[in-house]
This record gives structure tokens, C-alpha cells and sequence, in this order.
């Protein structure tokens, strides 16, 4: 029709002015052309004949006479009484072929005159020439409906546009009665003039109606026997959407097809369990149509099962893609079937089959598969998907290329006919490190379509997972309880040390020479403390003062000391979560993981970067995951601090929460960092979690459990340092540490209870001392119980500090007790009996918090 339309504008192009039709054309003469070139030929020779001195005027004067000719003929062209013989013959081709056009067309000009109509058009309107045809708008009338298109028709014409109707129109043009149908087509055209003008075009289309109603009416008819077919008949698409239902499955399944013809159901909300995965992992190649029987249940709108039988078929473009289903279903239910016991029993066997745990399928001796059940489909559908696109049906294709060959000697075995295959632990195909137990069986004779063999396989990538935790568990246990057992074996040491440096400090003055050394002593050895109470808080065996606190405070007042450990080429960004719970922790080790975790970010952007702290609640009602891993559900503080450093490799990150464990170099750290950090949350009842993708940065998790209780009685503040003495001001007066009374020291290491012995001799105490809980008991028989106060190690050869304290309480002892440990209280207070009064001094210590413990204690 566009070509069409095209000749028609050329045609209005060059008949402009003369719209009727037959009007005679100007032609050109060969005869009269080789005259005139043989007048000018003569002329030319006669005046070569002349004298030059009287051919001259001659020459002139036809030269004027050519050019007269010619500047006529130029203007006699551009009012068009001289056409071009080129220009001609293309107008008359075009007007040829758009008045032979089957299809009516009218130039109309913009003040309702008719331009050019051809002789279709003229024949739609009775006429002869186009001065006595009436224009489109004037030609259909009729009923309102004709009247409403012609005059949308017309409206778009004044407008400049183009549009389409299709009228019915009764009765059709030039008959008395009947009915036709016309498509009205206008468009605006452009003239040479530069008017404006319209095309209309008619073409009759009541035939290709007709054959429309027709088809219309046959697909109707094939709806209505579908619909009402003694089977059921779906289509299901690739996303899983049901985009048709026939009315016999409809009334299967109790539901209405009227109110189902709005969409919404999902093939999931028909087929329960794993028979959804079944039908959907349907694996098919480029151009290939796959038909598969399943006998599976499907759910009735009211939740009750309809056993049936599938004949599922989906066809694949040649690119591979799947397109529209093609699914008949059977009734299988009770009275619906002749063979009733046999009926009952593929119900029966279909059920177990598609409703059993285990992933089960046929192959054959090449691992090609042939029948699988739902849950096999759901476990290794994705793995039959290639990269390019296309499948493979082959057990081979769902494991490890690693593992292949261990399947393959299984799947020989079965062929073979050997009934004794162990099952075998492999890797699945794909991303993740997802895994599975295989149990390969031999198919007793080799049925007809080859099968030799039926896979069962089993999903063990949890309980991989969960080994691989247990065993990570246990060896930080281990390496927790050899942390703890070097740090205590050292701390007292180190208590050794210190106190001796203490006595040593006690009797020389800063102005003795050996005042400094013994000052580096006392400080390395403060030192060497503070790696121990490191190792003492990955094993969980630190010492804490918890109290309420909250993440926003604390992170205010951190903020300037981030800042300044930070430098100026990171920035820092603090975000706090709105309402945030108060968690119930020890401050001063929180601060030191604060701390810990921007140091190592830090480190990680030499060149700058940004570092973003952000708190936030977690709601019992958000499982929070890691990994295989998944936090217990209840209420928890989240704060994550995230940098845009290098980030950790994937081969360490599960390493670097261990002891000693550090990528920095000889010198610059100890590997202790995160390995208090970790035992500082999991001794506050937490988790932490780490991700890191390297190039772009690592992101630390820590979730503290809420704190909804009143505070503790223990709730203590965390000591503060003292402030510095302000110029001009009194000195404090130094504190009384004398004291009187009977102590009794136990301790095993012979260097601390020397020290111990000696330190509160020379403050006025009588001191007992004992190497073990048995010879404490022995003692305190040989004072008769009159004793004051027991200062006790609590790990002890023999007999330990708790144990200690429950037999003096037999003997009706009322002595005060001070436990000493370079473990943390909780360790071994759970130990003692309920209500039981005690005082706790943490190894090591200095000579003044001895002396001020036990005056303390003893009021």
C-alpha cells in the first residue's frame, strides 16, 4: 500500500491542473528535430561562403535570433506550456499504474476541490470524471459508527496526519442492499506549488473479513471441544506461569476458568513438592521437541491431591529456547480407571517416587539419563545447562570434572552387573562447593530403552558444611586451650618478674643508677602482660568488667582517636541506626576492637581510602546468615565496619581469626589482632563475621546480643587513667597500705609466693604460706582456724582454689577470700557454691593492687 500511495502522489505531481482523466498529452517529432539541425547545418555553410567583412552582421544577427529561441523556451518550460519528453513519460507510467490500482485514491485539496481521482475510485463513486465525483467524507454515510470514523478520518486530514479506518458499511457502495466492509486510509501530500493536499484511499476488504470471521469461528469451535475434552489440557511457560487451562482440568482442580482467565497461577500452585522442578527441568536441544511421561499429584485449589498422568511437551527455537508447554493430563483418581488395583498401585509407587528425599533417576551403561524423579530435578536441573546454552542429559555432566572418573567406574560396575558399589562423595558442577552421596545400583536385566543403572543421590552440603565448622571448632578450641595454658604458665612468670621489680623499686630512688634499668624491666615485662591477655582473649579466658552500654556513645567519644590513627588520606565515615538497643559488654575491651579493626583497615590502603562504621538492629524476625552458617534467631546489635583497602584472599580468610596468623611483615605485628577480637565476641555471647573481595575491600560483622534487663550490680565502669597533676595544686596524700592481721598465702610457684610473702611482711601482715590446697588445709588446722584472710591461686597440683574454699567452709571457717588467677572470674566461679562472698585479683599484678586487694578485703 505504501508503494501505492507513493505512485498516487506523483501522479497528483504531475497532473496538477488537469484532474480529469484521458486528457491528451503533449508528444514530441523526430521529423521536425532533423529539420531544425539541418537549417542550422545550411546556415553554417552558406555563411562560411560569405566575405567575413559581410557574414559578420549575418552571424550576429542569428546568434540574436538563437538567443531569443532559447531564453522563450526557458520561460515557456517554467509556466509549463513546453514540457520535457523525460518528465513526460514518467508522469504518464505513474498515472498508468495508479489508475489500473485496485484500490480507489482522491487528492482533495485543501479548500474541498478535487485534485485527481483514479479509476477505482471513480467506479466506488458512480462517476465518470472526476468533477462529478463526490469526495469520501460526502460518499460514506450511514449509520453514526460510519459517521464517527469519517469524521476521525477528516479530522486527522486538517491536522496533517495520517490515519486508518475499517467501516462497515450496509448498504455497500454502488449496490441497493448487502454489506461490505471498506479500509478509509488518509495522509497529507505535498504539491509543487506548495499547497497542501490529502490522500484518501479506499480498498474493499469485506472478503478478507469474511475469511477472518471464518477462521474466528473454527477457532472457536476448537476452544469449545478442548475446553470440554474428557482430558485435561495446560500451557505453561518458561518462567512458570500456567498462560492456559482448558475447563475439564479447571473442574478437576476446582477452579473457575473466568476468574482464572485473569492470570496469576503459577505452575508451583498446581504441583506440589518437587514435581514442579520435574516438569520445569524438561532439557531439550535446538529444534528438538521432548515429550515426557510423569505420573505426579496435583493440588486442588482446596488443598486435596489429584493423582495424574502427564504428557509434558515443550518445544525449543533453535537457539535453544524453551517455549510454551504443550501438557495433557489423565485422571487417575479412584472409579477413573478399568484396571482399578493396577491404577492404585502406579498412584502409589508415583508418590514414593516423587515425594522420597532422595534424588533418584535411570541411565544407561553410558550415563546418558533417561528417567528422574522431582527431587533429582530440583537438586541437579542447573547443572544440565551448559555455558552456550546447550544440554546435556548425562549424570557426568551433574558432578565435578574432578570426580567424573570415580561415576564412571560406579556406573561401569552397574553395568557390569556387580551389585557390591560402595557410595561415593562427590562435588556437584557449578558454582559454590555444594556436594552429594552417590549410591550407584545394577539394573537387574537391561530393559528395552537401555537402562543398566539407578542413581540415588543424596545432598550433603550441609552436613559437609557443618563438619567443616565442628572441625574448625575444635581446632580453635585446641588452639585456645594451648593459648590459655601458655598464657597462665606465663603469667606467672611474668608475676615473678614484675613483683621483684616492684620490691627492687620500692628501695631505690629515681635518682639511683639502677633506678631506669630496673624501670625497662618492669615495662617489658608489662609488655610481655599485655600479649598474654591477648592470648587469654582468643582462648575466652580474659578478664571482663561488662556493663550497658550503647554503640552510639561509644562511637562518639572514639571518634577523634580514630581520626588521628587514621591519618588525613582515609576518611572516615560514622553512620548510626536510629533507636538502637543497649548491649551488655566489657567498654574498654570494645573500644580495643574498635580500635584493632580500623588499625588493620588502615593498613590495608596505603594510599587512602575510606572507612565506613555503620550500627543498625537486627530483629530476631531477620535470620541472619554467613556461609553455611546461621545465627541462632533473636535480638542482636549489628556494627560493620567496612574499608576500600586490599582486601583478603579467599585461601586465608578462614585462617586469620588463629593466633599468630598475620600477612604483615617480620616486625609489624603479632597476629594477635583479630584473635582477641574474636575472643573478646564470643566471650560476650556474639558473633563476628568477615567478608572481603580482594582489590575492593573487607567488611567485619560483629552482632552483640541485646540487653532488655536492669543493670548488674556489677556493672562497673572501666578504670580510667589518672588524670595528670595540675600545676600549683597540693599533692594528694599517699594512702595508708599498712595493715594487721593473719593471711594465709597458697600458691604453687614458689617465685610468686615468695614475692607475695614478702610484699605483705613489710606491710605489717603475719603471713602463712602454703604451696598447695592440701598443705593450706593442714595449716589452717595447725592455726585452729584463726585465720583472717586466704589470698589462693585457683589452678593448683593437687587440690584447686575452689575445692580449697569448699573444705575450709566445712571446717566452719570464716576467713575472707581472695582467688588469683590469670584467668578471667567466670572461668572458675561457676565452680563455687551458690552465694559463695570472694574477691578476685587477675595475674599478673603489682605490688601496690596486692597490698590494696587484701587491706580492701579486710576492711
Amino acid at each position: 500500500m505504501a508503494s501505492r500511495d507513493r505512485s498516487g502522489q506523483d501522479a497528483m505531481i504531475a497532473g496538477a491542473g488537469a484532474p480529469a482523466p484521458g486528457k491528451p498529452q503533449r508528444s514530441g517529432s523526430a521529423a521536425l528535430l532533423l529539420a531544425l539541425a539541418g537549417v542550422l547545418v545550411g546556415a553554417a555553410i552558406a555563411l562560411s561562403l560569405v566575405a567575413s567583412e559581410k557574414a559578420q552582421p549575418l552571424i550576429m544577427g542569428l546568434l540574436a535570433l538563437l538567443a531569443v529561441v532559447g531564453v522563450f523556451a526557458l520561460f515557456a518550460g517554467a509556466v509549463g506550456i513546453i514540457e520535457f519528453a523525460g518528465k513526460t513519460s514518467r508522469n504518464d507510467l505513474t498515472k498508468s499504474v495508479v489508475d489500473s490500482a485496485a484500490e480507489g485514491m482522491i487528492v482533495v485539496e485543501g479548500d474541498g476541490r478535487i485534485a485527481y481521482a483514479n479509476d477505482a475510485y471513480l467506479r466506488f463513486a458512480g462517476a465518470r470524471t472526476a468533477d462529478a465525483a463526490l469526495t469520501a467524507e460526502r460518499l460514506f454515510t450511514g449509520s453514526a459508527d460510519v459517521s464517527e470514523a469519517i469524521y476521525r478520518l477528516a479530522q486527522a486530514a486538517r491536522d496533517g496526519k495520517s490515519a486508518s479506518e475499517e467501516i462497515r458499511l450496509s448498504p455497500p457502495l454502488g449496490a441497493l442492499d448487502g454489506v461490505a466492509w471498506y479500509r478509509v486510509r488518509v495522509r497529507p501530500v505535498d504539491r509543487p506549488s506548495g499547497r497542501r493536499a490529502t490522500l484518501w484511499t479506499i480498498a474493499d476488504v469485506t472478503r478478507e473479513r469474511e475469511r477472518q470471521e471464518n477462521v474466528f469461528q473454527e477457532l472457536q469451535h476448537a476452544i469449545d471441544y478442548l475446553d470440554h475434552a474428557p482430558a485435561g489440557f495446560l500451557s505453561i511457560d518458561a518462567a512458570g506461569d500456567v498462560i492456559y487451562m482448558n475447563a475439564t482440568l479447571a473442574g478437576w482442580l476446582d477452579y473457575d476458568l473466568a476468574q482464572f482467565g485473569s492470570g496469576g497461577l503459577k505452575l508451583s500452585d498446581l504441583v506440589p513438592g518437587d514435581g514442579a522442578a520435574l516438569l520445569s527441568g524438561v532439557m531439550g536441544g535446538a529444534g528438538e521437541v521432548r515429550t515426557e511421561i510423569h505420573d505426579l499429584d496435583l493440588r486442588r485449589r482446596g488443598g486435596q491431591s489429584l493423582p495424574v498422568r502427564l504428557f509434558h511437551s515443550v518445544a525449543y527455537a533453535y537457539d535453544g529456547t524453551p517455549g510454551p508447554s504443550r501438557t495433557l493430563a489423565l485422571n487417575r483418581s479412584a472409579g477413573e480407571d478399568v484396571a482399578e488395583g493396577q491404577r492404585a498401585a502406579e498412584v502409589r509407587f508415583a508418590r514414593f517416587f516423587n515425594n522420597t528425599p532422595l534424588a533418584i533417576a535411570t541411565i544407561d551403561r553410558h550415563g546418558r539419563i533417561a528417567r528422574t524423579n522431582g527431587p533429582f530435578a530440583k537438586l541437579f536441573g542447573s547443572a544440565f545447562k551448559g555455558h552456550d546454552g546447550s544440554t546435556a542429559r548425562s549424570m557426568l555432566a551433574v558432578v565435578g570434572e574432578r570426580d567424573r572418573e570415580q561415576l564412571t567406574a560406579a556406573i561401569a560396575s552397574a553395568a557390569a552387573g556387580r551389585g557390591d558399589i560402595a557410595p561415593i562423595d562427590l562435588a556437584l558442577a557449578g558454582e559454590g562447593t555444594r556436594s552429594a552421596r552417590f549410591f550407584v545400583t545394577t539394573v537387574e536385566n537391561e530393559a528395552e530403552d537401555g537402562e543398566a543403572a539407578i542413581v540415588y543421590a543424596l545432598d550433603t552440603t550441609e552436613q559437609r558444611a557443618l563438619e567443616a565448622q565442628f572441625a574448625q571448632a575444635q581446632k580453635m578450641q585446641a588452639v585456645g586451650e594451648l593459648a590459655g595454658g601458655v598464657a597462665h604458665d606465663f603469667n606467672n612468670v611474668l608475676q615473678g618478674i614484675m613483683g621483684y621489680a616492684d620490691l627492687l623499686l620500692v628501695n631505690h630512688r629515681p635518682t639511683d643508677p639502677s633506678f631506669q634499668d630496673i624501670m625497662q624491666i618492669k615495662q617489658n615485662a608489662n609488655r610481655a602482660a599485655g600479649l598474654v591477655r591477648q592470648l587469654l582473649a582468643f582462648s575466652r579466658r580474659q578478664t571482663l568488667r561488662p556493663q550497658v552500654m550503647h554503640f552510639g556513645e561509644v562511637l562518639s567519644d572514639l571518634g577523634m582517636l580514630l581520626k588521628r590513627l587514621l591519618g588525613e588520606r582515609v576518611e572516615l565515615d560514622v553512620r548510626h541506626g536510629r533507636d538502637l538497643w543497649p548491649v551488655r559488654a566489657d567498654l574498654t575491651q570494645f573500644e580495643q576492637v574498635v580500635v584493632n579493626l580500623a588499625v588493620n583497615a588502615r593498613d590495608a590502603m596505603p594510599d587512602g581510602g575510606r572507612l565506613s562504621i555503620r550500627t543498625s538492629n537486627v530483629h530476631a524476625t531477620e535470620p541472619v546468615t554467613a556461609g553455611e552458617q546461621v545465627m541462632p534467631a533473636a535480638d542482636y546489635v549489628l556494627i560493620e565496619i567496612q574499608d576500600s583497602g586490599t582486601g583478603i584472599p579467599q585461601e586465608i580468610i578462614d585462617k586469620i581469626f588463629q593466633p599468630f596468623f598475620t600477612t604483615k611483615e617480620v616486625g609489624k605485628g603479632t597476629g594477635l589482632g583479630l584473635s582477641m577480637v574474636y575472643g573478646f565476641v564470643k566471650q560476650s555471647g556474639g558473633y563476628i563475621f568477615c567478608d572481603s573481595v580482594v582489590d575492593r575491600g573487607t567488611t567485619f560483622r560483629i552482632y552483640l546480643p541485646r540487653h532488655s534487663g536492669e543493670e548488674h550490680a556489677d556493672d562497673l565502669p572501666a578504670a580510667k587513667p589518672e588524670k595528670a597533676p595540675v600545676p600549683g595544686a597540693k599533692p594528694k596524700p599517699t594512702a595508708d597500705l599498712t595493715g594487721h592481721g593473719v593471711v594465709l598465702l597458697v600458691e604453687d610457684e614458689e617465685a610468686v609466693r615468695a614475692f607475695g610473702a614478702r610484699a605483705l611482711a613489710q606491710r605489717g601482715y603475719t603471713v602463712l604460706e602454703a604451696a598447695s590446697g592440701v598443705e593450706a588445709l593442714q595449716v589452717f588446722d595447725e592455726q585452729g582456724g584463726k585465720i583472717d584472710l586466704v589470698v589462693s591461686d585457683v589452678v593448683m597440683p593437687e587440690m584447686d582454689g575452689p575445692s580449697l574454699l569448699r573444705e575450709l567452709r566445712k571446717r566452719d571457717g570464716k576467713a575472707k577470700v581472695i582467688f588469683v588467677s590469670g584467668y578471667a572470674e567466670e572461668a572458675f566461679s561457676k565452680n563455687l557454691p551458690d552465694g559463695e562472698e570472694f574477691s578476685f585479683l587477675p595475674k599478673p599484678f603489682t605490688l601496690k593492687q596486692l597490698i590494696e586487694a587484701v587491706k580492701t578485703a579486710l576492711g
